[in-house]
């Protein structure tokens, strides 16, 4: 499974050490408008080639797969262009600004007999499979708690008037899109989609929400799904039952799970490596080796499910993007 990048932020490294982690996995050509921003992770993963034209790398590059980590609002035209040049792809969360955007690449992978994934962590977790197998036991489920909160680095930039990619709806950025889909991957990984969705945010001046909560409504229960970038909190997942309920430290990461009934208290983990993107890049690579297209649309047909929700909730809260 050969890989070329796009992109060099700190998720890029991220997914490179998942990279060296999996077997059968390399990294072997990446994508920067500027050498010099490459050159570093180059440097530390092996020395794959650095292109600054992207339809070189696509062309040239040995690479099965062209992982997507550029600004949200370039996923759209990134991850098609590399479907048109015949490469199975894996792109960051948010997979694209709109749904509208997602049902054209999923009509082209399909189309093309291509590869196309969403990477989303939470969802591949060994603890979150825990949970799935525990849920049963706690009982007609009432309601979930989802917090996912965040200081982000580029907050205080924010507040003194500058605008980064990810506080700017020009770039498809925010709370919502960026933190908080997790929390709703989350919950929809275990129960579909909700009947009705509404998004109560906090937004700046510019349009943009910097925190809110996602309130999603099931038959007989109840989703609530906190996001933030402009404070901190404990992050953490509940999930009540009317038989008890199951914790989950750390939220979305789910580094360990506490199913507690009446006075019985069972604390799980079978996580054992901290680079939570291991886990999904593992995934992708057996699913790829075993050419099992049927799993790789399931995933993606998932996919779309949730895009659709985060974009109504979005726009519950009257935030456009400019792919709009």
């Amino acid at each position: 499974m050969k890989i070329a990048t796009i992109g060099t932020g700190f998720i890029v490294e991220r997914f490179l050490s998942a990279v060296d982690d999996v077997e059968g996995a390399q990294c072997t050509a990446m994508y920067s408008r500027a050498e010099s921003s490459a050159r570093p992770l180059a440097d530390k993963f092996g020395g794959p080639s650095i292109y600054t034209d992207l339809n070189r790398m696509l062309d040239e590059a040995d690479a099965d797969f062209i992982y997507v980590a550029s600004p949200n609002s370039l996923h759209f035209e990134h991850v098609r262009t590399a479907l048109h040049k015949g490469k199975h792809v894996i792109c960051e969360k948010p997979f694209t600004s709109t749904a509208r955007e997602l049902e054209k690449l999923r009509a082209l992978a399909k189309e093309k007999r291509l590869m196309l994934f969403e990477a989303i962590t939470t969802i591949h977790l060994p603890n979150y499979e825990l949970i799935r197998q525990n849920i049963g036991k706690i009982g007609p489920i009432r309601f979930i708690q989802a917090n996912y909160s965040q200081y982000s680095s580029r907050y205080d930039k924010f507040l003194a008037g500058e605008t980064p990619n990810i506080f700017n709806p020009a770039f498809s950025g925010g709370a919502l899109v960026d933190i908080n889909v997790y929390n709703i991957h989350f919950i929809m990984n275990l129960f579909g989609k909700p009947d009705a969705v509404h998004y109560m945010a906090n937004t700046h001046t510019n349009g943009i929400d910097t925190s809110g909560v996602v309130l999603m409504k099931y038959p007989g229960f109840i989703g609530e799904a906190v996001g933030a970038k402009d404070t901190e909190s404990p992050n953490f997942c509940l999930i009540q039952g009317e038989k008890g309920y199951i914790e989950v430290e750390n939220g979305s990461s789910c580094e360990a799970i506490t199913v507690k009934i009446a006075d019985e208290e069972v604390v799980l983990n079978e996580q054992t490596n901290s680079n939570k993107l291991y886990y999904e890049l593992k995934a992708f690579r057996d699913i790829y080796e075993k050419e099992d297209y049927d799993r790789c649309y399931d995933l993606l047909d998932y996919s779309c499910n949730v895009l659709d929700i985060v974009e109504q909730a979005r726009k519950s809260a009257g935030i456009v993007f400019a792919a709009d």
